[in-house]
């Protein structure tokens, strides 16, 4: 098949993978690389053979596709303008900053028929794909994301920066609507919270709860998933998972613990467990998820179908997001509403802005909806 000319909007640290992969893909011509800094975009310029550009819009009717990794607040703006010139989109998660603005981008990719896909990236993960057969309609999930502070994505909190690839993983596994959501976060070096806890019910009777920082002293990326057939736990950083399925005895309720005898209690010690709750180690080879999701961009274009992660699963996560930042910002620390309230005590500073990537009015097409 012919090549799909790509661009690559956004020279930071993702678009540079983004840029490096894409270069190196048969399925690509990396036709530009467009950043509003003159020495970000003509250094990854320079080092794939391709054209450094301040804006996009002189690439319209000469690229295909186009990577959007820049700063989450610009991506409606710079996917709508894509969108509207029927131009594919791979948009790093999120897609949006809000609900409304991500259904307005899915409402224009549906209307131009092109391939609106978000870099969602654990759900290209081996462990994930190889733990799912085991874990279906699970009951409870408590997944935990925490790391350092990268000095990345402080245009959004850790809900949207880090917790968002949890939530994106639980919806797209449970497929149920949610109950209710409950949760609390801390701001520590700017406006947005930085540490959040999260407790999401739906309506299959499952509960999530989530756990996320950017100021952790260490790292983990990690799911643990309760059903009725198995349990599992998934590091995805390691890309392993254990793996335990109850025992026919235990499933049937055969196994009466309180009716044994001191004897009989003794002889199944030791193997109790192996026999009863015995556990599989999954260990994945490694895979590039961003490789891998670029490979399903391309066929996705090729092919005329959906992604793995559609714009509408990624408005999906957001819109859970929301509510678990709107629960954030009412949360009262003190117990009343005269003490402290949401994710911090003291006034929001101002953020210096990044380069304004020529903004201009939005297309009337692509006017920003308001949640209803």
């Amino acid at each position: 098949m012919k090549p799909i000319r790509l661009a690559v909007i956004g020279a930071g640290h993702l678009g540079r993978i983004h840029a490096r992969i894409a270069a190196a893909l048969p399925q690509f011509t990396l036709a530009a690389v467009v950043d509003p800094v003159p020495a970000a975009r003509e250094a990854l310029a320079g080092q794939h053979g391709t054209q450094a550009l301040a804006s996009y819009e002189p690439l319209y009717g000469q690229i295909d596709a186009a990577v959007v990794a820049t700063p989450t607040r610009l991506h409606y703006k710079i996917a709508g303008d894509l969108l509207a010139e029927g131009i594919h989109l791979l948009v790093e998660k999120p897609l949006t900053a809000t609900a409304a603005d991500a259904a307005g981008l899915v409402a224009a990719a549906r209307e131009r028929r092109v391939v609106l896909q978000v870099g969602h990236v654990e759900r290209f993960s081996p462990a994930w794909s190889a733990t799912l057969p085991h874990v279906r309609d699970p009951k409870y999930i408590t997944a935990v994301r925490r790391g350092g502070y990268t000095f990345r994505s402080t245009d959004v909190g850790v809900v949207l920066d880090l917790m968002i690839h949890d939530i994106d993983l639980v919806l797209s596994l449970v497929q149920s609507p949610v109950r209710s959501v409950e949760a609390l976060g801390l701001a520590v070096f700017g406006p947005h919270e930085d540490l959040a806890q999260a407790r999401v019910t739906f309506e299959s009777g499952c509960i999530a709860d989530f756990s996320a920082a950017r100021v952790s002293h260490s790292m983990s990326r990690t799911m643990q998933l309760w059903s009725q057939a198995a349990f599992a736990s998934v590091d995805f950083s390691t890309r392993t998972s254990t793996v335990i399925h109850p025992s026919e005895a235990l499933l049937r309720r055969e196994l009466k613990i309180e009716t044994l005898s001191t004897d009989e209690k003794l002889a199944l010690k030791d193997r109790l467990l192996a026999e009863h709750l015995p556990a599989e180690r999954i260990e994945c080879e490694p895979v590039d998820a961003i490789t891998a999701e670029l490979n399903d961009f391309a066929e996705s274009i090729h092919h005329g179908r959906q992604p793995r992660v559609s714009g509408q699963a990624a408005g999906e996560a957001i819109a859970v997001a929301e509510q678990i930042l709107d629960s954030i910002a009412r949360h009262t620390w003190d117990g009343n509403a005269e003490g402290r309230i949401g994710p911090e005590a003291i006034p929001g500073r101002s953020v210096i802005p990044s380069p304004h990537w020529m903004a201009r009015p939005v297309r009337p097409a692509l006017r920003r909806r308001e949640a209803s």
